[in-house]
């Protein structure tokens, strides 16, 4: 054998046992590094889905039912299996109806016979049909006894692929950021991508969150699905997680609805304090009702918390008083914040700007607070800083949906955990308390 033909035959080998230990790989939990745009301040995350493995950068939106993408010309995966109607892998993933292909060659996302969803875009807010499909996702994964990452190639991964303009429809990707090919859904249902990696591997059914306040490069967050330890060096921080129970709301919650309890993740605010001050309204609206409205859902897809009218009038008279007790100036407000201030008149702590701090009293007698770097936001103007949550535009009598919706940016640099089994929601409130952030947070 000559030297050239050993070292093929080494070469061989060498990848022969690679695929072979991928092959034989038990994961203990599944990463993916979360990304922020600056100009829409949404989150996204890449995955690879089929053979050959073609690159999706996906927006995540944790209300979203599944995983959906568009599957154009550039999709034709030799290892994607339609899912058909009227079987089992339909019905987990609640088809609502049967599609055809129509005007267009069948191909990846365009077959007969074929069972269909509702993909939802959460920025133009509108919804098309999706054919569902069977096919295989590349991750990163860890294992109990290795602190380093491997690749491993999960097969039959049930998700939506959207042809383009099938149904005469097109621009359904309006809204969201620049280069994004769709939502990665991680709602509680059968096939979102935490319960259907968790059913395939049998890691623990939980998801963690921690989402990056920066949009420069390497100022990643991380999606963390089977659990951790997570660490912050020195320390592992589950020790700084409380917990609150997640609330089952019992009435479906948009944009799709039905007969089902939502799958959306609610948590049960008691009170709202100002520094040390109780927030006065009506706290009826922070109880979902007989038909499902009120109560406080989170969300990674709206930017800034959004709250009852009655609910954010009372909020921000109490926090421009207590601004006002600290000699901070306010300005005029800047669309669509209620409660700007002159940032010269703001000192700086650890936690973001000096300013009072919005405590959320949660079930199970715990508070995440919220501190200046999720409580504000610097404007077009940097010498201005705005309260950054926004009213619903409700009027206070008006039965909504829901109460409150935590968005985006009061969830950076707070580690979240949703644990599905035990139903509870584990928080650490700002990272920065502990000279730390999801850009600088270790997930293994």
């Amino acid at each position: 054998m000559t030297t050239s033909q050993a070292l093929q035959f080494f070469l061989f080998l060498s990848l022969l046992s690679f695929s072979v230990a991928l092959k034989y790989i038990t994961p203990h939990s599944f990463f993916f590094p979360i990304q922020k745009d600056p100009s829409t301040r949404q989150y996204s995350t890449s995955i690879d889905m089929g053979t050959p493995p073609v690159s999706l950068d996906l927006v995540i939106d944790i209300r979203e039912r599944f995983l959906w993408f568009e599957c154009g010309n550039n999709y034709n995966s030799s290892t994607y299996k339609p899912v058909h109607c009227g079987t089992s892998q339909c019905k987990i993933s609640k088809g609502t109806d049967c599609i055809t292909c129509t005007n267009h060659p069948l191909k990846t996302g365009c077959t007969n016979n074929t069972c269909g969803v509702q993909p939802y875009n959460p920025f133009d807010r509108f919804f098309v049909s999706g054919d569902v499909g069977a096919d295989i996702l590349s991750s990163v994964c860890s294992t109990n006894d290795s602190k380093s990452l491997s690749e491993i190639r999960v097969p039959n991964f049930i998700s939506s692929c959207v042809y383009p303009n099938k149904f005469g429809i097109d621009g359904f990707l309006g809204g969201l950021a620049r280069g994004k090919k769709g939502v990665l859904g991680l709602a509680r249902t059968a096939i979102s991508l935490p319960t259907q990696l968790a059913a395939r591997y049998k890691i623990d059914r939980k998801f963690a969150l921690c989402l990056p306040s920066t949009s420069q490069e390497g100022g990643h967050g991380d999606l963390i699905i089977g659990g951790g330890p997570y660490y912050l060096p020195p320390d592992d921080d589950s020790k700084f997680l409380n917990y609150t129970p997640l609330v089952i709301n019992r009435h479906s919650t948009g944009p799709i609805y039905n007969n089902d309890p939502s799958s959306e993740y609610f948590i049960r605010v008691i009170s709202i304090k100002v520094d040390d001050k109780v927030v006065n309204f009506n706290s009826t609206l922070l109880y979902n009702n007989k038909k499902g409205h009120g109560g406080t859902k989170l969300s990674t897809v709206i930017p800034y918390t959004k709250l009852h009218t009655s609910i954010y009038q009372s909020l921000v008279n109490d926090f421009v008083n207590k601004a006002e007790l600290r000699k901070i100036k306010r300005v005029k407000e800047v669309a669509p914040f209620g409660a700007c201030f002159d940032a010269n008149t703001i000192g700086k702590t650890i936690t973001g700007p000096d300013v009072p701090t919005i405590g959320l009293l949660l079930k199970g007698g715990v508070k995440w607070t919220i501190y200046g770097a999720n409580s504000m936001v610097e404007v077009a103007d940097k010498n201005v800083l705005c309260l950054a949550f926004v009213d619903g535009g409700l009027e206070p009598t008006s039965p909504i949906s829901t109460a409150i919706v935590i968005g985006g940016h009061q969830l950076e640099d707070n580690l979240l955990e949703f644990d599905l089994v035990s139903s509870k929601l584990g928080f650490t409130s700002s990272l920065l308390l502990h000279n730390a952030t999801c850009s600088n947070f270790k997930a293994f």
